[in-house]
Parts: structure tokens; C-alpha cells; sequence
């Protein structure tokens, strides 16, 4: 059944009628269409001996409604909550039974009902618990030196109720407050305030602390609020940007990024307007086990470190997370079912970054490697599967699970559809007006859709386009989308040696092949090519022989290359042809990276050719992987029940 498009009338969007407040969000517990979070406040200390955030939230909420309501249901998930306060007062709350998966509703009695418009304030004594799921505490010997624990945070998509009750949806938005007390320089998604009120330590051998402050005075969403605190260094790169990391790895990290940022900022600022609005853009390069490419903290962006390889290569990343300040983090999706809002308007941003960079065959050169990430994410699921469609039902569902390149990559398409459709000169007009409209918003698909068909109601051509465009099929239909014409003329040379070392191993005692693999077969190519070139030969993968692995590698140097978007895909097409020489490899690999993107493809190959080595591989490092990260390995090797995952 499809779903009364909520925002689908012909009233302007500003009109207030269009503005009342219905829940959108399946995945909360909260009643925030009866009382809506503007300001959130946190005062926490960092306990790394505990390994708990530990101290008081406070909630600024206002009523939106005169009827007769009396309680405040708030998202919460494996917290300790010893008090709460409403207007100063001790009130009466209970924690309800866990529904999984979304924790366990927080409800809050209310001495009366609070007439529509004003400001009910709580304040919530609280700590995590080893349960949480946000957080991922790590020893000494997990971090790069050896020396200090390290501590950081992954809200995306609902683990922000496990830090501190809240309503933990991305239909909510408010400004933060931060004060955080830590023995290690802290960095929050929010603007430095100072460091101050130290305190000494606590017991002989132990290092005092501070209290750090943040601000954010942009509202975000509940998904958005960080954390990290460890041994951290900092150096510029830019004129509005820096890069955070460990003291060992900070030049190494400064010489990648250093020159690169403002240049992405100019690009996308060109195309989309208005101009950034978070004053800074730093980057936080996180320990190896990040299950993520990069998450979009405001302020500070949290990268992974495999994007430091040395050559500049694989920075496009960082496009990518900060297109979210716009897309996301400006503008925000109101449920996870319509996540395409934040992940394909980013990844169609970040390709408009690299046409601005690079010229436009590399827009479609990153289209083409996309359109390989949807066909694996589509084949594994299932063409007919409900979390391949751009809006997907997620009622009783844990957003994490439809988790897939399928949002970023089925949506950049449909965006790409009206530059198409519509000729990229209008489109363009419309990308600033949608940004404008929406800024510190949240809307779903049918805003989006208002929005474009009222920006071109006086344009008879475009109207008449939009009006008989397949809306349906564009929001509903699962599987693939329509593929466009790429420019193919930077995939060409990839595809063509790909084609010989098919030939090759389709028929190796064939005298009429000239083919003889060279290094210079490769020495002129960006990485990128590489992953195309591998991707295509993972096409017939099976049907190399270890022996052809062997040369493979040794003769484009994939079996030693320190760029892991390359090696990764090397060591699951050895994986795929059953190739042995690639299985230690795989597994020390997978001891040494957490992005999920690697992880779970790496972990599912070597299943299936090693299914032993896997599973030990697996609890080797069970500890050393994010939370997120080791639930969906989990499921992976041993299905939802824990039995073995049945091989593809």
C-alpha cells in the first residue's frame, strides 16, 4: 500500500497549514508530534576505566498541542537513568518494556498538560551502560601508539537513545550544548568553546581532566551528535579546515589533505547555495576499526584512515561527507524509509564536486563504479526485495538492516533522471531553491516532489514533464533503475584488458591469444581504474585459477598495494576463484580495517571458500570492531538466530 503523500498539495511549502507537525518516523518510540525538542544540553564525563558517559541531559521541549497530554515519551536503549526533573521539579518516570529493536520507551509524567507554544525543560540524570550501542571504547594497544585508550561515537542510524534519552529521529532537529569532561583532548559535532576547570586525578598513576565545550547552534538531529576523546593532535589544511588524528599519523594525514578541502568547498558552493553554514570543516581520521567510510559529524567529519594511501587516490570521500553539510546534515531525510534524501543527494553532489575538480568523464567515471556497488547490493538482496526501493517500509524494522549502497546510488540516479529530464540549466536553478526551502528542515519524499513540481509550475515544458513522469515507479519499484548513457571513455581501457584476461583464462593454452600481462598494462591508470578493472574481471571470477591470481597480482602489484579500495577488491576476486594464496592475506586484512564496506564482502567470500578461517577470524577480532560492525558480521557468518549463514 502506498503511503498519503503528507505534503503532496498545491499550498505553498511556507504556508503554515503545510507546516503542522504529523510523526513520519516508524523507527521512534518518542511522542514528539506532541512535544518537539528545540535545545539539547549534555554534561557528561568520559570514564574510560568504566568505559560510560556518565552525568545529565537536558531536553528543552515545546508543546505543540492544547490538548489534554501529560507525558513526555522519549527514546531511550540500554541507558542507567537514576533521575529526572521537569521545570526544576522532581518528576515521576518509568522505563517501559524493550521493544526491539528500538530500546525502551522513557515516559515522564507531567504534573499538568502544557498549553501549545511553551517550553517544558528536563533534565535527566544518566549514564550508558556496556550495552550501548553508539559507543566504541578502545585499550591502548587498539590505537596507533600504544599509549592512551580512545573512545568515539556512531549515532547513525537509531544508537544515538543509547547515550542519552532523546527523541532519536532525523524528523527532529535542535541546537546543542556540550560539556565534556575527559583526561584526553575531546572534539563534539559542535564549535570549540574552551577547555577548562581541571581537576586533579583521582587516584596515584592517573592523569587529571578537563572540561570541554561545544556549541552548535545549528539545529541537527539526534543521529548527529559525537563525540571522540584519545590522544589527538591537530594540524591545518586548509583556510577554514583541519585535520585531527593521532600524533604519529598526523603528517602523513596533513600531506594527503593539505590544498584539497577548499577546493571541494568552491565547487559545491557553486552549485548548490547557500554558502556553508558551519563556520569550519575538519576532519577527524579515526582508528582502523570506524565501521564507515566517513560519517558526516557536523563541524568535525570522522573519516576512515583507509583513505590515507599515500597517493591522493581515495579522498574523494571527503566530497562525499561534505556534500552532507547540505545534504543531511542541512537538509534532512524525516525517517530512515526515505534516506535516499540525504545519501543520493550527496552522492550526486560529491560527482558535481568531481566534475568541478576533474572534469566531467569523471562524474560518469564514478557513476560506472556506483552502478557495480547497486548491482552487488540489488543481487544480494534480490531484485524484488522491499530494501531495494528508493522508499523502503522499515515499520518494526532496524534501520541498519537496509543499510546498502542502494539509497546512494538508486538515488543519485533518480536525481540524475530530472537533470536528464528536465536539462541540467533548469535543474540547476532548482538544486539552491531546494536547499533554501528545506534548510534546517526535514522533510520526505513527497515534500521533495512538491517542492520540484510548484519551483516549475510556470514552465509549461517542465510542468508538462513533471506531471507525466512515473512517480510510482521512481518510489516504489524495486530493483534497478534505468541506466543511463555514461561516458565510458575512462572505463574503455578497463574494460578492454579486462576482455584479454578473460580470453586469457577462459582459454590459457590458446596460441591464437597474444596477450602477455605487463605492468604497463596499468602504469598510466588512477586507482580507480583498477577497481573498475577488477570489479569486471569479479564478472568471470570463478573462473581464474590460483596460478592466474598469482600473476595477476605480481604483475600490477595488487598483492602488495598499500590503496586498500584496490586490494580489498583483489583479495575477494582471489576469494571468489578459490585462489589459497589469498586467504591469510584476506584474514590479517580483516584484522586490520572495521569499514563495513570492506568487512562484510571480505568476511562473506572468505566464508564461503574457508568457512573455519572465517569464523576464527571473526572472533580473533571480535573486540577490535565497532558494535554496528560486529552485528552485522554476525548475522553474516551465523544468520539472524545464529545458526550458519547459508552460502550464496
Amino acid at each position: 500500500m502506498h503511503r498519503a503523500p503528507a505534503a503532496m498539495v498545491t499550498k505553498p511549502l511556507t504556508d503554515p497549514d503545510v507546516q503542522i507537525r504529523t510523526p513520519k518516523d516508524p523507527n521512534t518510540l518518542s511522542n514528539y508530534h506532541n512535544f518537539l525538542t528545540k535545545h539539547t544540553s549534555v554534561d557528561f564525563e568520559i570514564d574510560f576505566e568504566h568505559k560510560i558517559l556518565s552525568g545529565a541531559v537536558g531536553l528543552d521541549l515545546e508543546s505543540l498541542t492544547d490538548e489534554e497530554v501529560k507525558e513526555i515519551v522519549l527514546d531511550s536503549s540500554f541507558l542507567d537513568i537514576s533521575e529526572v526533573k521537569v521545570d526544576g521539579k522532581t518528576a515521576k518516570y518509568e522505563v517501559g518494556d524493550r521493544i526491539e529493536p528500538y530500546g525502551a520507551p522513557l515516559r515522564i509524567t507531567l504534573p499538568s498538560s502544557v498549553p501549545k507554544g511553551k517550553i517544558v525543560s528536563l533534565v535527566i540524570a544518566v549514564s550508558t551502560t556496556d550495552k550501548c550501542t553508539a559507543l566504541q571504547w578502545m585499550t591502548p594497544a587498539q590505537t596507533s601508539n600504544g599509549k592512551h585508550p580512545y573512545m568515539f561515537s556512531q549515532c547513525q542510524a537509531i544508537h544515538a537513545r543509547s547515550v542519552f534519552p532523546c527523541q532519536d529521529t532525523p524528523d527532529v532537529k535542535s541546537t546543542f550544548s556540550f560539556a565534556l569532561r575527559s583526561p584526553f583532548p575531546v572534539l563534539a559535532s559542535g564549535l570549540p568553546t574552551g577547555a577548562s576547570e581541571f581537576q586533579p586525578p583521582k587516584k596515584e598513576g592517573e592523569q587529571g581532566t578537563l572540561k570541554y565545550t561545544f556549541e552548535q547552534k545549528v539545529p541537527i538531529n539526534s543521529y548527529l551528535f559525537a563525540v571522540a576523546s584519545g590522544d589527538l593532535a591537530c594540524a591545518s589544511i586548509g583556510p577554514r579546515s583541519t585535520v585531527w588524528t593521532g600524533p604519529e599519523e598526523l603528517l602523513e594525514c596533513q600531506r594527503e589533505l593539505e590544498g584539497e578541502i577548499e577546493p571541494f568547498m568552491k565547487a559545491i558552493e557553486s552549485t548548490v547555495a547557500p554558502n556553508y553554514q558551519w563556520t569550519q570543516y575538519n576532519i577527524l581520521i579515526l582508528p582502523p576499526s570506524f565501521p564507515y567510510g566517513g560519517m558526516e559529524n557536523p563541524v568535525w567529519t570522522y573519516a576512515t584512515p583507509s583513505i590515507i594511501s599515500g597517493d591522493k587516490q581515495n579522498i574523494d570521500v571527503i566530497a562525499h561527507e561534505l556534500s552532507h553539510s547540505w545534504s543531511g546534515n542541512l537538509v534532512s531525510c524525516a525517517s530512515w524509509e526515505h534516506f535516499w534524501l540525504n545519501e543520493g543527494w550527496t552522492t550526486y553532489l560529491e560527482r558535481r564536486i568531481q566534475a568541478a575538480i576533474h572534469g566531467e568523464p569523471h562524474r560518469h567515471f564514478s557513476a560506472i563504479i556506483g552502478w557495480k556497488a547497486l548491482e552487488e547490493s540489488i543481487e544480494r538482496y534480490g531484485a524484488d526485495h522491499e530494501y531495494t526501493k528508493l522508499i523502503t517500509n522499515l515499520k518494526g524494522q532496524d534501520p541498519d538492516d537496509a543499510f546498502s549502497s542502494i539509497p546512494y546510488e538508486k538515488g543519485f540516479h533518480a536525481l540524475y533522471a530530472f537533470e536528464l529530464l528536465l536539462g541540467k540549466q533548469k535543474w540547476d536553478k532548482f538544486i539552491p531553491h531546494y536547499f533554501s526551502t528545506f534548510a534546517n528542515k526535514s522533510l520526505d519524499s513527497y515534500d521533495f516532489k512538491a517542492c520540484l513540481i510548484n519551483f516549475f509550475e510556470k514552465d509549461a515544458e517542465a510542468a508538462k514533464k513533471l506531471a507525466d513522469f512515473d512517480w510510482d515507479k521512481l518510489f516504489y519499484a524495486p530493483g534497478y533503475p534505468t541506466k543511463p548513457a555514461f561516458d565510458d571513455s575512462l572505463v574503455k581501457t578497463c574494460y578492454d584488458l579486462a576482455d584479454k584476461w578473460e580470453a586469457l583464462v577462459s582459454s590459457p593454452s590458446s596460441s591464437s591469444s597474444s596477450f602477455t600481462p605487463s605492468p604497463t598494462d596499468t602504469s598510466a591508470w588512477v586507482s580507480n581504474q583498477s577497481v573498475v578493472f577488477i570489479e569486471r574481471l569479479q564478472s568471470f571470477g570463478t573462473k581464474f585459477t590460483p596460478e592466474q591470481i598469482s600473476l595477476l597480482g605480481s604483475t600490477y602489484g595488487y598483492s602488495s598495494t598499500a590503496n586498500i579500495e584496490v586490494s580489498s577488491r583483489f583479495l575477494c576476486l582471489g576469494l571468489k576463484a578459490r585462489a589459497p594464496e589469498t586467504y591469510e592475506p584476506a584474514s590479517k586484512l580483516l584484522g586490520k580495517i572495521g569499514r563495513m564496506k570492506f568487512v562484510r564482502p571480505l568476511f562473506r567470500l572468505l566464508n564461503e571458500a574457508d568457512r573455519e578461517l572465517a569464523v576464527a577470524t571473526f572472533e580473533r577480532n571480535r573486540d577490535f570492531y565497532h558494535p554496528i560492525c560486529r552485528q552485522m558480521v554476525e548475522k553474516d557468518l551465523f544468520g539472524e538466530e545464529g545458526a550458519p549463514a547459508k552460502k550464496a
